[in-house]
């Protein structure tokens, strides 16, 4: 899915505010503390809360062998001027019951509210476009997530109905509202940002 450009642990992307690198095994503390931490957990399918250690290494783990093999892009956020120390987590990869490549997403909760994450999973749809030639990506937030909906809309994600789920975190079926680009959308998305009709 994703090209050589970006099979290698050195490659970044750099948005005005965020590093987006590849995880590394000093990671794995923050992924633990941050993803487990209920709050954030919650509005994930597949974070459990707490989040053992043994699991963040795991994750750290399987996103370097998909970033290597190019079947994915999973990166960790981090603020420009700390970039050892890792924030979140924002990736494209396959999911096995769907055709469509996924956009997944988590900050931690200290970082809230200050459009961090819409920095940065717009910088990842680009590239899932841009890079690496992508037709179509999904992606769906908690229905009680307004603010993982405004992050997806501000992405150029439109929605597309409900889905159901079971989610870790809530030991429970959870509602989420699904969102869908294609390229066609993507492309008239860049020409309007450029001032150029669509």
């Amino acid at each position: 899915m994703f090209p050589d450009l970006t099979r290698d642990d050195v490659f970044r992307i750099e948005t005005r505010r965020l590093w987006l690198r590849w995880p590394t095994a000093r990671d794995a503390e923050s992924v633990a503390r941050l993803a487990g931490d209920p709050a954030v957990a919650r509005m994930t399918a597949r974070i459990p809360s707490p989040m053992p250690m043994h699991a963040a290494e795991d994750f750290v783990l399987r996103a370097r062998a998909g970033n290597a093999s190019g079947d994915g892009l999973i990166m960790a956020l981090c603020r420009r001027a700390s970039p050892g120390q890792a924030i979140g987590i924002v990736g494209i990869e396959p999911r096995p019951e769907a055709s469509t490549p996924h956009l997944g997403y988590w900050l931690g909760q200290p970082y809230w509210g200050e459009g961090l994450m819409s920095e940065a999973a717009g910088a990842m749809v680009e590239a899932f476009f841009a890079y690496a030639g992508g037709r179509e990506l999904a992606s769906s937030a908690m229905l009680d997530n307004p603010a993982s909906r405004r992050v997806l809309e501000k992405s150029g994600l439109v929605p597309e109905g409900e889905e159901r789920f079971f989610s870790l975190a809530r030991n429970a079926v959870a509602a989420a509202q699904a969102f869908r680009l294609d390229r066609a959308g993507w492309l008239a998305g860049r020409r309007h940002a450029e001032g150029l009709p669509r």
